[in-house]
């Protein structure tokens, strides 16, 4: 059988994985190694990827949104990981909802805590473990870079994600305003919740190189949200690179 040309027998089948986070809760993923068939050898290198939403959810289903990218990178000798941190669906409401007025805390603890538990992979290089994600994802991976002491993560790849809520709030259509305003209130009455979950005011604390980037013609998550971090990391000499 094959997909999209490739045989399967050379598509990462992936394994079910999960892990404990900081407040007991348990946290469920898909861990994907590159198929024996390929003939790399040793630990491989891990990209990290964090799911949007951030509602969203991996799924084992090649017609998945990350699924395409996931084979990609094994088929190259890359191991992947997909974990569903707080908030994710398909877990109960109230793990959904263990995220409401707890952007960037809770579930910036969960991908740390991840990325703990990867370092007892014997298949995984623990010092090559990268960060990736969109949206909610690229939010996740820019709060996972500035608000980690253990720096855990060798690099991230941030895509269309936010750092300042509030600002993001502000410049977004009134739809995702809304969307937004479910889970954290509205700026004007949760203020501290919005600038608790901001990783803008952590830059100084990013240590390891990211790339950003973003389409300017989003309609989701304002192209200024990346303009406004490029600038604090350039403000605090980090290393970086941009492309939109």
């Amino acid at each position: 059988e094959k997909i999209l040309g490739i045989d399967d027998a050379y598509l990462s089948k992936g394994e079910d994985a999960s892990y404990i986070s900081h407040d007991g809760l348990r946290v469920s993923a898909r861990l994907y190694l590159p198929s024996k068939f390929l003939g790399f050898k040793g630990k491989r290198p891990l990209v990290y990827y964090i799911h949007g939403g951030p509602q969203g959810q991996e799924r084992p289903d090649f017609a998945w949104f990350s699924m395409p990218l996931i084979q990609f990178l094994t088929l190259r000798g890359f191991a992947v990981f997909v974990p569903n941190v707080r908030g994710s669906t398909g877990y109960g409401k109230d793990f959904e909802r263990a995220n409401y007025n707890d952007w960037g805390v809770g579930d910036t603890q969960d991908c740390l805590y991840g990325a703990k538990y990867l370092r007892t992979i014997k298949d995984v290089k623990p010092d090559r473990i990268a960060i990736s994600g969109g949206s909610y994802g690229g939010y996740m991976t820019i709060n996972a870079l500035s608000r980690d002491p253990e720096y855990l993560f060798a690099c991230g790849v941030a895509k269309y994600g936010d750092s300042n809520l509030v600002s993001s709030w502000a410049q977004c259509e009134k739809r995702l305003r809304i969307y937004t305003e479910i889970f954290l209130g509205h700026p004007s009455a949760s203020l501290d919740i919005y600038l608790k979950g901001s990783p803008i005011a952590d830059a100084k604390n990013i240590q390891k190189p990211v790339l950003i980037l973003h389409g300017l013609l989003d309609t989701v998550v304002p192209p200024e949200a990346s303009e406004e971090w490029v600038e604090a990391l350039r403000r605090e000499g980090k290393t970086f690179e941009y492309k939109t």
